[in-house]
């Protein structure tokens, strides 16, 4: 078998599972030297647990431990039950976490060196063909130490492995998934999806994860204040992208959305002020604000006609 032809039925790779059990978040972060790792290691329901197969990754793990978990079983007896069966366990490396945050993984004996994992409160890491086992050290304590949401310190475990040298066969893929309960509702897409980004192939997957990680959060912002549009809250919407503002001050999206809902709230000192802003860094948006019936308030001031004319 050609080194082409070993490496496409191999995942070699690094990948950290976790849980969030004070937001009801479990998510999955994972980076290869494997195209489209996204689409065979990693694996999470909302309020059940999150899985990653790989080594000689047998993608048909996922659902079914994830179904085990869903059934009230442990992390250790879902993969010890799904091992069982299994012809090539020496070959598997699979993490498994439940939405409570137990943890356990495997690694088996023929997995390419170095191969392990490390488990803590709340997550695993594990990883194969690695740089060294600092890799998946570094991995831990980046998550442990890091702040924020559950997809941030995901990622920013991921980082601290490829820091560490990561798959000795260098890059080509990433992804990161993340799943809450009731995000479904809170947001009425009708899923509990609420990150799911690939990288399938490019010379720095990790990087290019980091780059939509940033943009998928500033559509999160508009994602949540769209429940209070639907329900005409406006200044529900408009609370939450002011907050979404001070995180993302540069975003177009975010200025031009926050104008809309402060025009339908009845403030249209704010709107004008918001939507100049959002104009001056994407003038392409100037004939969607003179369309738009969100306006409608501020329509006859003319800063309004002369933000949409470009005067």
């Amino acid at each position: 078998m050609t080194p082409h032809a070993r490496d496409s039925t191999v995942a070699s790779t690094f990948s950290i599972i976790a849980a969030d059990p004070a937001t009801g978040e479990v998510g999955v972060a994972v980076q290869s030297k494997y195209l489209a790792v996204g689409a065979v290691v990693p694996w999470a329901r909302a309020g059940i647990g999150a899985v990653a197969t790989q080594a000689m990754g047998f993608a048909g793990f996922g659902p079914q431990i994830l179904e085990a978990l869903a059934r009230g079983e442990a992390p250790a007896q879902a993969l010890a039950a799904a091992l069982r069966d299994d012809p090539l366990p020496a070959r598997r490396q699979v993490g498994v976490v439940s939405a409570s945050g137990e943890a356990a993984n495997h690694t088996g004996t023929e997995c390419s060196a170095w191969a392990g994992g490390r488990l803590g409160r709340d997550f695993a890491v594990q990883g194969n063909l690695l740089a060294g086992e600092a890799v998946v050290q570094e991995m831990a304590r980046a998550f442990e130490a890091g702040a924020g949401a559950l997809c941030q310190r995901l990622l920013a475990a991921l980082e601290a492995g490829q820091a560490a040298g990561g798959d000795k066969r260098g890059e080509q893929s990433a992804a990161l998934i993340v799943e809450r309960s009731g995000y479904a509702q809170e947001t009425r897409l009708g899923i509990d999806r609420v990150i799911d980004l690939r990288v399938d192939d490019h010379p720095h997957p990790i990087a290019e994860l980091r780059r939509l990680l940033d943009l998928r959060l500033r559509q999160e912002v508009a994602f949540r204040a769209m429940r209070f549009y639907l329900d005409r809250d406006f200044p529900g919407a408009v609370a939450i992208m002011a907050d979404g503002l001070r995180q993302f001050p540069d975003s177009p999206e975010i200025l031009y959305d926050l104008a809309c809902f402060e025009s339908l709230a009845g403030q249209p000192e704010a709107c004008l002020v918001h939507l100049a802003r959002a104009l001056d860094l994407a003038p392409g948006m100037r004939p969607m604000a003179a369309a738009d019936a969100d306006f409608d308030a501020v329509r006859s001031h003319a800063q309004f006609l002369a933000l949409v004319a470009g005067a």
